[in-house]
């Protein structure tokens, strides 16, 4: 896109908006971007209509093309930049013009962290219980650029010119994003790889339009810590020639391949992996690490996508959680046990409660894989599961809270607070669910302590944060929130009958 001094369009701007008072779909207009939302589009508006704008930032003036209108809400991107933000950097740390996944890769790495932060900010302070919390500063990713582990991309084209990459926005054409500067080096040598690959095998291309051909998805892994990597091919039917001698045609040119399966996914919907698995390679998992914890990911795993600041948050986690191995740990919504086995080393017990199947199966795996003894894994309902564990008789010390997007259910919240922990530690990848959880978790007697935000998606406008509460409805946990079940049970009972602490 061009930049361009501002004042010497201010003619061509008056006539751009008022011209004609409508936007219609590949008008030009000019505008001034007053914020970003939570996808990164610049936000503008024009005749009451909110607008968003790809590849524009704050306080700059832009001239757009309209790409789509809607009754309330247009969208555009960005031609001419007439007045640059002096956040933006000078030259494109990008070249691929059609991917907008990250949305801020032209603004300077400090602003992204100072851009979060208010972002965080402003949705804690919306609720009166928060407005006293302290938000630290965003702890930067270990490494801006290069940083994701995996990457599940779409094939499109034909055999003799495949393009391997993302779909636009609001479209179902592919954008082909080679050379990816968010990507593990060995991702991008590999997605060129595969390309070739499929070119000298004649390896048919799927067609969602005629469903022919078979070849409909790439989902390559990296193990950050050995340099390894998985690849999984997802073809709309089983197909073993082609498919095995593409394996083969890339572990030649790319050693470090350890991995290779054919994943068959016949549905027509937008789920990239299917439930059938068929292995090239000897090998079925990559080994990763993260600090002191070893990781088996297979090829459905979920694992961070940045290996370094999950380790950032992880030992986050395990600090605020000021365990002395005495206590009980319940980490729900615990995935394939990365937190679980972070604390379990200072625990006396950790359960992991997960509603994925899979997921619990590859967290147990993960703990015979470190000869952890003290970690038990649980498929089902959070808040039944947690509720049967206090029914049970458990009294758990400490509560992880680790949600998707949409955060926690309220009756979980409801049962976690009734199960009495001395402490709750919240991750999130939401700020405005976290926000919204953290006050309902206010009104059930936690107080917030601190947030620490963590940058787990550079160049994007997400951002991971770790809250601490401590139970405020009793002055022993405000006193001693490290304390195990056990102990407040006796500090109480002495309390009541007279006797000092």
């Amino acid at each position: 896109m061009a930049i361009k001094n501002r004042h010497s369009d201010s003619k061509k701007k008056n006539q751009d908006n008022t011209a004609n008072r409508i936007l219609r779909t590949g008008q030009l207009v000019t505008l001034e971007i007053t914020g970003l939302d939570d996808e990164g589009f610049g936000t503008a508006s024009f005749e009451g209509k909110k607008v968003l704008i790809a590849g524009a930032l704050p306080g700059e003036t832009v001239s757009f093309k309209v790409t789509h209108c809607g009754a309330r809400t247009a969208f555009g991107e960005t031609v001419t930049i007439l007045s640059p933000s002096p956040y933006r950097m000078a030259s494109s740390q990008c070249t691929i013009a059609a991917c907008s996944n990250c949305p801020l890769i032209s603004m300077n790495y400090q602003a992204q962290l100072d851009l979060k932060h208010r972002c965080i900010e402003r949705e804690i302070r919306t609720f009166p219980s928060l407005r006293a919390v302290p938000v630290h500063d965003v702890i930067p990713s270990p490494r801006p650029l290069n940083y994701r582990n995996s990457a599940k991309l779409v094939v499109a084209g034909t055999f003799r010119s495949p393009i391997i990459g993302i779909y636009r926005r609001n479209s179902h054409d592919v954008a082909d994003i080679a050379s990816c500067p968010l990507h593990h080096p060995l991702i991008n040598r590999i997605v060129d790889v595969v390309k070739e690959g499929i070119t000298k095998g004649k390896v048919p291309v799927y067609n969602p339009r005629t469903g022919t051909g078979f070849l409909r998805y790439l989902v390559v892994r990296v193990s950050e810590h050995s340099g390894r990597a998985m690849v999984v091919f997802v073809t709309a039917r089983r197909s073993y020639n082609e498919i095995h001698h593409l394996a083969k045609y890339i572990q030649r040119l790319v050693p470090e391949l350890d991995v290779a399966v054919q994943n068959v996914n016949a549905s027509e919907g937008n789920v990239v992996l299917g439930q059938q698995d068929h292995f090239i390679t000897r090998d079925h998992a990559l080994i990763d690490e993260l600090g002191d914890v070893r990781f088996s990911i297979s090829p459905r795993s979920f694992f961070q996508v940045n290996s370094g600041s999950a380790r950032i948050i992880y030992e986050k986690v395990r600090e605020w959680s000021a365990l002395t191995g005495q206590e009980m740990v319940v980490d729900l919504y615990c995935g394939i046990g990365g937190i679980s086995l972070f604390l379990a080393g200072q625990a006396r017990e950790v359960h992991g409660i997960e509603y994925v199947d899979a997921a619990v199966a590859d967290a147990e795996r993960n703990a015979r894989l470190n000869r952890v003894h003290n970690c038990s894994f649980e498929a089902g309902d959070a808040a039944e599961l947690l509720r049967d564990h206090i029914e049970d008789g458990a009294e758990p010390d400490l509560i992880v809270l680790n949600p998707p997007r949409k955060g926690c259910d309220r009756k979980v919240l409801e049962t976690a607070a009734a199960s009495g922990p001395g402490r709750i530690i919240y991750v999130s990848c939401s700020p405005a669910t976290l926000a919204r959880d953290l006050d309902i978790l206010a009104g059930l007697g936690y107080r917030t302590l601190e947030i620490q935000p963590v940058d787990m998606f550079p160049q994007t406008p997400h951002v991971e944060n770790v809250a601490l509460l401590v139970d405020a409805r009793s002055e022993i946990n405000n006193q001693a929130p490290s304390m195990t079940g056990s102990s407040r049970k006796q500090l109480q009972q002495r309390k009541k009958k007279g006797v000092s602490a």
